[in-house]
């Protein structure tokens, strides 16, 4: 990813660009194919030359024509013939993002499938469900995760649809009238090129374009926060179900030899926030003056070029704490029975309701009964409601046991697997 965001690869596709608006003249009869040879042969760049004429003429894409032309020569004088800076800029700039993107979708793969694996190995993996941060009722570690891997499919899909969003080029000239470049030329340089021709450009192709890829890269960072947070929160020592892989030689603090914290899930976090940021400064550069002004241009050197390597890595880093994390299957089952089985509250007043019982009085006795045990150090829910006369008289012992089955929360598991394919 780093590569694609060089200033070397910048300079290829502005040549890339050029050759490939020259080309298109030449199959127009524009200019002379013998010249498009010739340019094809010898167009070259060096960035120290380059940046040494921009430092003189202070006009990037003309410090790159000029040294381009350095080594191609009387030919050179068909390079960019009727061009505005912007065409070379934005259609190069596209090429960028595409090249990009695959990179991107290529990693998003990677931990589509570790997601997946996971999914698969504990879709069994009993655990308790939790709504406000509290215990609610029994899930599995596999179904937690058949949400992430949903979540990142559909992170697939926006990829794809951004990904054509900006895979747009334009070749219009100076504010996007054609008034010195044939039409045609555009089509057939952005076919050359894999680019759509923009459908209205400006002298510039409008910034929402490039905004929907940031907030696309956001969208991604924030579900990979979100996957980071719960890592977070489920390594906590008082809970401990899962943590991340320590290493051998790892140390956790500088102070502490006991500790073992989620470095790599707090990184995580941290960067979502840098992502989410750039796509405040892209959504900024939408409002541009008229047909164009560049106070997106030195926005975009950062933003851009950042979150692309800040997503790829982030993508790397999930992939990896995914593959290698250590899950705690006996601490998920301690946890889920605390306090006598609480967490099964609701399988119980509905099984008095179901013999007869008002709604209103099952709920009351089963609050009472939860929240005595939930407020006493050994407190158990099962020995209470199991004493429990107004209980006894509505439901067998063999009626109550089944209530404290986790099994009964699994039996439409299978469904949810079915839908995304695992």
């Amino acid at each position: 990813m780093g590569e694609l965001w060089t200033e070397h690869y910048k300079f290829k596709t502005w040549l890339q660009v050029e050759i490939a608006v020259c080309e298109a003249q030449a199959e127009l009869g524009y200019i002379p194919a013998a010249a498009v040879t010739e340019i094809q042969a010898k167009a070259k760049f060096d960035p120290k030359r380059i940046l040494e004429i921009e430092a003189e003429v202070r006009h990037d894409v003309i410090a790159f024509l000029t040294n381009v032309n350095e080594y191609v020569g009387e030919a050179g004088r068909y390079i960019h013939l009727g061009l505005t800076s912007s065409d070379v800029l934005d259609t190069a700039l596209a090429l960028q993002l595409v090249a990009s993107t695959d990179v991107l979708l290529k990693r998003l793969e990677d931990a589509i499938q570790a997601i997946r694996y996971q999914a698969q190995q504990h879709r069994y993996t009993v655990m308790v469900g939790r709504s406000h941060g509290i215990h609610a009722e029994p899930i599995t570690f596999g179904f937690k995760l058949a949400g992430w891997l949903a979540e990142m499919l559909r992170h697939r899909d926006r990829l794809l649809a951004v990904r054509r969003q900006v895979a747009v080029g334009k070749i219009s000239g100076a504010v996007g009238t054609y008034a010195n470049i044939d039409p045609r030329v555009e089509a057939i340089a952005c076919q050359n090129l894999g680019l759509e021709p923009d459908t209205a450009s400006t002298q510039v192709i409008s910034r929402d374009r490039h905004a929907e890829f940031v907030q696309a890269l956001a969208l991604l960072a924030a579900s990979i926060e979100r996957f980071s947070v719960e890592i977070r929160h489920l390594q906590r020592t008082d809970v401990l179900e899962m943590e991340e892989f320590f290493s051998k030689g790892q140390k956790g603090s500088s102070a502490m030899p006991h500790k073992r914290n989620p470095i790599r899930s707090e990184r995580l976090s941290g960067l979502a926030r840098v992502v989410r940021g750039n796509a405040v400064a892209a959504l900024e550069n939408v409002a541009l003056w008229h047909e164009r002004d560049i106070s997106h241009s030195s926005v975009e050197r950062m933003i851009l070029p950042d979150s692309c390597t800040v997503v790829h890595f982030m993508l790397h880093e999930i992939t990896e704490l995914v593959r290698n994390w250590l899950v705690y299957p006996q601490n998920m089952e301690r946890n889920m029975n605390l306090y006598g089985g609480v967490i099964f509250s609701q399988r119980l007043m509905l099984a008095l309701v179901e013999k007869g019982m008002l709604r209103e009085e099952a709920y009351a006795i089963v609050q009472s009964c939860a929240h005595t045990a939930w407020n006493q150090p050994n407190g158990n829910f099962h020995d209470l409601v199991t004493s429990d006369d107004r209980v006894a008289a509505k439901l067998s012992p063999e009626e109550i046991e089944a209530c404290f089955d986790p099994k009964y929360h699994l039996r439409h598991l299978d469904e949810v697997y079915q839908r995304l394919n695992i």
